[in-house]
């Protein structure tokens, strides 16, 4: 299974959405908390372009936020990803 990382705040709703899409499929993400910002938001914004969050990312692949994560579930295509 390739590793999969989450940039998230813990009162953001789609990042609790998000990671529990990830946990029914049994993943448990690599989670850094950008809620304070720092080195950690700078990297988020330089590896996926985007200011919000969630940013997840798999096997180094940008997915996307929340909703992208949902409409590759929705397609079929997120268990090809995290089976790859």
């Amino acid at each position: 299974m390739p590793k999969v990382e989450m940039y998230l705040k813990t009162t953001c709703p789609y990042c609790v959405r998000a990671a529990h899409l990830l946990s029914q499929k049994g993943v448990r993400p690599e989670e850094y908390n950008v809620e304070r910002g720092g080195p950690l938001k700078e990297e988020m914004v330089q590896r996926s372009g985007r200011m919000t969050v969630p940013q997840i990312f798999i096997g180094g692949k940008h997915v996307g936020g929340c909703d992208d994560l949902f409409a590759l579930e929705r397609q079929g295509k997120l268990d090809e990803l995290l089976a790859a």
